[in-house]
């Protein structure tokens, strides 16, 4: 039939029961370079995306194929890069003076959580979970980072003044030496701990900026399996500015023989709830 026809349907939207998920082509955790960070940060969707795509090449994986488009139906983690990248000049475009640290702790803090019954590999899959980006404008509370307290995470990775000074470019020298309490007091919004024994106890210090009520009152609150027995000190933190930071340590505790175990932190307001993923495995 030289004269095809064609005949326009509407579209008909299907619900997945198990979504969110993560796609088997993701990359997992755990950090293969520094174990006691938590890696991958967010989740964000990466499949069937409709996306721009160059006309130089096929829309499909076949050769002979002459179609060009300027768009495709694409699927990769080079999907969810953008929709992440995108969340995060969102949120500056609200916040304009927050640092890179702050808006990643904005949009780990307020991500959905996920199913680690639907995602075998828990964190390690989808870290923080999947990004919110409308959340993420209002974190209510930030994990900041500045530049010295990288160099301190440097130094303590083992680096000389030398290597560090190839990066900041300038004359910094390590005030700490190699150990492993520069990598887990880095001011990250997640916890992660790598131990080889059953038995443990580690304590982990973080500080929080206000940028949500002036006012205002956060409690901790400790979400974790029988097995892991955490504690947060203090376990309620009050603000009467904004910009005002505080610190608090979290302690984790545990007899374990399992693989890996999943907790978080939510410090709530009862307007912001700022989640932190928690993740102690073994070998």
């Amino acid at each position: 039939n030289r004269n095809p026809t064609a005949t326009i349907f509407k579209s008909e939207e299907v619900e997945d029961s198990l979504s969110p998920y993560i796609a088997s082509f993701s990359s997992r955790g755990p950090n293969p370079i520094t174990p006691n960070i938590l890696k991958p940060d967010i989740a964000a969707p990466g499949v069937n995306v409709i996306a721009a795509w160059t006309p130089l090449n096929p829309i499909s994986e076949f050769e002979d194929d002459k179609r060009r488009l300027p768009y495709n139906i694409i699927s990769g983690t080079s999907m969810a890069c953008p929709h992440a990248a995108a969340v995060a000049a969102y949120v500056k475009s609200f916040h304009p003076n927050w640092s890179p640290a702050m808006i990643k702790s904005a949009i780990m803090t307020t991500a959905t959580p996920m199913s680690h019954a639907l995602n075998p590999e828990a964190e390690f899959a989808y870290g923080a979970g999947q990004i919110n980006p409308v959340k993420a404008t209002n974190p209510g509370l930030v994990y900041d980072i500045t530049e010295a307290d990288y160099a301190d995470f440097l130094c303590g990775e083992g680096y000389t003044a030398k290597q560090l000074q190839v990066l900041t470019q300038d004359k910094s020298n390590c005030k700490v030496k190699a150990n492993e309490k520069a990598v887990y007091n880095l001011n990250l919004p997640s916890f992660a701990l790598k131990i080889n024994l059953t038995i443990f106890s580690h304590v982990y210090h973080r500080t929080v900026t206000n940028v949500g009520s002036a006012t205002s009152t956060y409690k901790a609150r400790i979400i974790s399996p029988p097995l892991l027995e955490i504690q947060v000190k203090p376990n309620v933190l009050s603000f009467t500015s904004i910009g005002q930071k505080k610190s608090f340590s979290l302690t984790i505790e545990a007899a374990i023989n399992v693989e890996v175990m999943s907790a978080s932190l939510i410090w709530d307001d009862g307007s912001h709830q700022v989640r932190s993923p928690i993740v102690v495995y073994g070998k």
